[in-house]
């Protein structure tokens, strides 16, 4: 199982952390061992003191495929979730002063939280909003209808470099409103009005 991730894909965040708008979806990928332990909390790792959280929807694949069309995009998968990027921010400012890649400040243990999955036929995913709240203060407020790829093109997109596999997941992109994690912090993620997500932070 692979995780691709999306940076960017909401203009106002490319805009907070003073990026260009990209032409095309920008990619990473954060290994199997990123995901973080169902109902575990999250430790903020000895080698950052600026851990940020990003709220994603994140889809799961249920139909393999290489070159998939974006008119069948769809059919490659059924269930939608949430998710959290954790970030290293001071790290990856450190690899990106130096041209170099940021998976040691994105794709170290733990730093992709998942919640439970939910069917997408339930949702409407044009228009779709999720949210994340900080100790009960909302901090992320986003709307799928503001990505600037949404998740058909990012499938048909990332599907030209990588072989979606069964249980693959992608991270869509964050919305604005990231910030700093602090210890006893408790974040909780909400699709709709539908809570999937409650996490502490150590």
């Amino acid at each position: 199982m692979k995780i691709i991730c999306i940076g960017r894909n909401y203009s106002e965040h490319a805009k907070e952390l003073g990026n260009e708008v990209p032409e095309n979806p920008v990619i990473f990928i954060k290994p199997d061992t990123a995901v973080l332990k169902k109902d575990s909390d999250f430790y903020i790792p000895e080698f950052s003191n600026d851990v940020h959280y990003e709220l994603e929807v994140v889809v799961k694949i249920s139909k393999g495929g290489k070159y998939i069309q974006k008119e069948n995009a769809n059919k490659h998968y059924d269930e939608i979730g949430l998710g959290i990027d954790f970030t290293a921010r001071d790290l990856q400012s450190e690899l990106k002063a130096k041209g170099l890649p940021w998976e040691l400040a994105k794709g170290f243990d733990g730093s992709a939280v998942v919640t439970d999955f939910v069917n997408k036929s339930d949702y409407d995913l044009s228009s779709l909003k999720f949210s994340l709240t900080k100790n009960g203060e909302k901090v992320q407020n986003g709307n799928t209808s503001d990505m600037i790829f949404d998740i058909d093109s990012i499938i048909a997109f990332a599907s030209q470099y990588f072989t979606l596999r069964v249980g693959d997941l992608i991270f869509t992109g964050t919305p604005k409103g990231v910030g700093k994690v602090e210890e006893n912090d408790i974040l909780e993620g909400f699709l709709e009005d539908k809570k999937l997500l409650s996490l502490r932070i150590q």
